[in-house]
C-alpha cells in the first residue's frame, strides 16, 4: 500500500511542476528580437525601411510619470532621398510601442 501513495504523490508533484512550468514560460514577456519585429512591422506601414537595430538589455523609461521597462532600438528610412532615423522604446511585457522620436544625425 505504501508504494502507492509515493507514486500517487510523485505524479502529482510531477504535474504540478509541469503546470508552473509552463505558467512560467508563457509570462516571459516580448524577447528583443520580437521587440525588434514588432518596431519594424510597424514602420513598414508607412514605407520600407533600409536598416534597424535594438539593445538586447531592458531599460526604464519614464514617460508621463510611468515607468517601464523597455527595449531601446532604432530604424532608418528613406524618405524624399534622405535617410531619416527614429529611435522606439517597446515595452518588454506587453510589446507594445511607448515612444518614438526621430533624430538627427
Amino acid at each position: 500500500m505504501n508504494w502507492k501513495k509515493v507514486a500517487i504523490a510523485a505524479g502529482v508533484g510531477a504535474l504540478a511542476g509541469y503546470v508552473v512550468k509552463e505558467q512560467l514560460s508563457n509570462n516571459q514577456g516580448v524577447t528583443p528580437e520580437k521587440a525588434l519585429k514588432i518596431a519594424k512591422e510597424a514602420f513598414k506601414k508607412q514605407g520600407p525601411i533600409s536598416g534597424s537595430w535594438i539593445y538586447m538589455r531592458p531599460e526604464e523609461l519614464n514617460k508621463n510619470g510611468i515607468n517601464y521597462d523597455v527595449y531601446r532600438g532604432g530604424i532608418s528610412k528613406q524618405q524624399d532621398g534622405q535617410t531619416s532615423q527614429f529611435e522606439f522604446y517597446i515595452d518588454t511585457d506587453t510589446g507594445t510601442i511607448v515612444d518614438v522620436a526621430e533624430t538627427t544625425a
